[in-house]
């Protein structure tokens, strides 16, 4: 069985540590390079929206970060239906985890059967504190698993599968060593790079002007 110190020991990968940032202020940090920012990596790019729109806009989170869970509640659902859903914005969600149960929460969400990606991250975001600040979130994550479809067998083929935490670490050490991502949340509109829990006007005043 797949105890939490055992999953720790595999996963414990040299993470270096980073900072988490609450609400961002808007001046924008730098401008990386849009083409190798969009060049495919090791996993599959989880993305919502129209790939030909004006504005897309790439987030580097962590499923431990309390900012991201804090934006992913108040101001994605405002984003999405906004700009994502009538095809101004192409999104793009990386992986970034700040410790290995993050990388446990994007591995789940990642092999959800049923290509549930997302819904797993919004119910990981919903229930953080139930899992990732608890004694034992293996089993906490174990049980969440269930309503998603895992089995026990495939719960723990998941979480001991080096081969998909080499490429979900794969990604954090490109945002951080390519792109300077140094916080959770880290977001580039068309590039710019903007750290920190956007509110909803926030993000409005940096992506209008570009539509």
């Amino acid at each position: 069985m797949l105890t939490r110190r055992r999953f720790i020991e595999t996963a414990a990968v040299a993470l270096p540590a980073v900072a988490t940032f609450g609400s961002a202020a808007l001046a924008q940090e730098k401008t990386v390079d849009v083409a190798e920012l969009m060049k495919p990596g090791p996993l599959p790019e989880m993305t919502l929206g129209n790939a030909q729109a004006k504005v897309t806009v790439v987030e580097y989170l962590s499923m431990t970060c309390s900012h991201c869970a804090r934006f992913a509640a108040t101001t994605f659902p405002v984003f999405k239906e906004k700009y994502v859903d009538t095809g101004k914005v192409f999104y793009v969600m990386r992986d970034f985890p700040l410790d290995p149960l993050a990388a446990a929460g994007f591995m789940l969400a990642r092999n959800a059967p049923g290509g549930k990606f997302f819904e797993v991250v919004d119910y990981l975001f919903k229930t953080q504190a139930d899992w990732a600040f608890v004694n034992d979130p293996v089993t906490a994550l174990r049980d969440i698993s269930k309503q998603f479809g895992y089995s026990p067998a495939t719960f723990e083929a998941t979480l001991t599968d080096q081969k998909l935490l080499d490429g979900i670490n794969a990604v954090r050490q490109k945002g951080a060593d390519v792109f300077g991502v140094d916080a959770t949340p880290t977001f580039f509109i068309n590039g710019v790079k903007h750290s920190g829990e956007l509110t909803p006007d926030e993000l409005a005043k940096i992506i209008d002007p570009l539509l």
